[in-house]
């Protein structure tokens, strides 16, 4: 995995947390939410390692890591679709 790929992650865990503070969500909700969105990045990089051969690349940044996060395995179907169509 790259270091740019590292980064937004982490980046992407600093600002829900950060995002938690501010509003005073629960903490395990963001904890929830962090942990899904980390899978959701490691979703789309795998995704990208399997779709390569087809031309199938989906960006991996904070907005689609947290998008996953949100929605989980049918927010990265959607963003497939989506990249397909």
């Amino acid at each position: 995995m790259e270091i740019n790929n590292v980064l937004i992650i982490l980046s992407c865990v600093i600002t829900m947390l950060i995002v938690g503070v501010v509003f005073k969500i629960s903490i395990i909700k963001i904890l929830k939410l962090i942990f899904n969105s980390i899978l959701g990045g490691f979703l789309i990089y795998f995704i990208n390692q399997i779709g390569a051969p087809f031309n199938l690349h989906i960006g991996l940044n904070i907005i689609t890591s947290i998008f996953i996060g949100i929605f989980g395995i049918p927010g990265a179907v959607l963003l497939l679709l989506l990249k397909i169509f």
